[in-house]
């Protein structure tokens, strides 16, 4: 039997200046991961021979799955489950290697209870170095007019 998960906050429980901070390892199993289910061959991505010969150095890692750890981010915790992102604004200011971990951060910029919208800046940090930042716009999660058990089953 599959646990079933609570719900996200709510628009009305959810205020500017609310931080998440996280940080997140980019391991190869990882990065092997994301390609195979992406199909993705970029050799920039993974072939050393190939990237140590551009101005990159060595392999980074995709920037969409950069994205995905924020998007993840926004599921799990802010608002948390039940979230749908609904625009996202973001600048890969410089690039990000393999073996390394960046320190993440989302903050409630506004809450706008009429469009039910939460607005969150996102930056991810290499020590003192800021590589990644921006805007997301979030759905949180719905009030539903009534759960029943029926309702969260395969969640």
């Amino acid at each position: 039997m599959l646990k079933k998960r609570k719900l996200g906050r709510r628009i009305g429980e959810i205020q500017a200046g609310e931080k998440l901070v996280f940080q997140a390892a980019i391991e190869d199993k990882d990065l092997l991961l994301y390609l195979g289910l992406t199909d993705d061959a970029n050799p920039l991505y993974i072939q050393h021979d190939y990237a140590s010969q551009t101005p990159f150095g060595k392999p980074v890692v995709p920037p969409v799955m950069l994205t995905g750890m924020i998007t993840s981010a926004v599921s799990k915790y802010l608002p948390g489950p039940g979230s749908y992102i609904t625009r996202q604004d973001l600048r890969f200011l410089r690039p990000v290697y393999h073996y390394e971990t960046l320190e993440f951060l989302l903050e409630v910029t506004d809450v706008d209870e009429a469009s039910h919208c939460v607005m969150l800046s996102v930056m991810a940090t290499r020590g003192a170095e800021t590589v990644l930042e921006g805007a997301l716009s979030v759905f949180p999660p719905h009030t539903l007019p009534r759960l029943d058990g029926r309702v969260l089953e395969n969640f």
